[in-house]
């Protein structure tokens, strides 16, 4: 049996991935994103149909699935003129995989519930391999039902796929988890930069991290493009700062202090200012390097 139609909104590094593994299992997917000839190109290579807005990407539809940039796009495909809703039949799933604030995740949500569709929030975390290898780790946030729902979707894209609470909290698990991974990621920098300050060998130095309790996944992904001042981006630093701010913001209605994430925040924002916000969020470097006056 043919599986359930699919409107996907939004084909940026992660998306297009995501997108093709649906396609791969057998979801026929109507694409839409802002860029003009990608949906046109990913249609070419995994089949479906070029949708020209979010609402007519939901004409059909039995779930419809964004993954855009921030809280304001989701709102804006999903509720604004031609969005996703007004093209929506009776009771459409709806699940964002971006990573926003939890509040706009609820509001969002309550908009969407008021109309009689189901809402959850699904933000990702497995990078580009894991995007394209459909490996990602999904921590949902909504109602059990919807959950259950959208399961077979999720086992397209994803290998650990956790219902983690009622909407909201999705993004809030997210943002926690990316502050730890943009700390470890600054701390790597200012590790490197001391080390070639101090006149180390830091090929050596990561060897030894590597082989001792300093690893971590951090190193293995980071390092070399550190030490070769590579930025390609994998995740980008913008959204990277922005996920850190969301952390710290959340930490703060909670009255819990997160202060490694806090200087990692200043670290990304002055690297944002040296003009890396599109490069990969290694780039932090470059603002820990400014500061010593050390160049790796």
């Amino acid at each position: 049996m043919l599986a359930e139609p699919v409107g996907f909104v939004g084909l940026g590094i992660m998306g297009s991935l995501m997108a093709a593994c649906l396609a791969r299992a057998g979801h026929p997917v109507a694409a839409h994103t802002r860029t003009a000839g990608k949906a046109e190109a990913w249609v070419a290579e995994h089949g479906g149909r070029v949708a020209a807005t979010p609402r007519e990407a939901a004409e059909g539809a039995a779930a419809v699935i964004t993954m855009v940039v921030d809280g304001a796009q989701v709102e804006q495909v999903l509720l604004g003129d031609d969005g996703a809703v007004h093209g929506a039949r009776d009771d459409t799933l709806f699940v964002d995989m971006t990573t926003i604030a939890p509040a706009d995740a609820r509001r969002i949500g309550t908009a969407l519930n008021e109309r009689g569709h189901a809402f959850l929030d699904a933000p990702v975390t497995g990078g580009k391999a894991g995007a394209e290898n459909g490996t990602l780790t999904i921590m949902v946030g909504g109602e059990e039902a919807a959950f259950t729902r959208a399961r077979p979707l999720l086992d397209a894209m994803g290998e650990l796929i956790l219902h983690v609470g009622p909407s909201g909290q999705g993004q809030i698990v997210k943002v926690i988890s990316n502050a730890v991974s943009a700390t470890n990621c600054a701390t790597l920098a200012q590790a490197f930069v001391v080390g070639r300050a101090a006149g180390v060998d830091v090929e050596a130095l990561v060897q030894v991290m590597a082989n001792g309790s300093a690893n971590s996944t951090m190193l293995a992904l980071k390092a070399e493009p550190m030490l070769t001042h590579d930025y390609s981006p994998l995740f980008k630093l913008e959204h990277m700062l922005k996920d850190v701010r969301l952390a710290l913001e959340e930490g703060r209605t909670a009255g819990a202090p997160f202060p490694s994430a806090a200087l990692a925040h200043e670290l990304y924002i002055a690297a944002l200012a040296r003009g890396h916000g599109a490069d990969d969020f290694a780039s932090v470097l470059e603002a820990v390097e400014g500061l010593a006056g050390v160049r790796l």
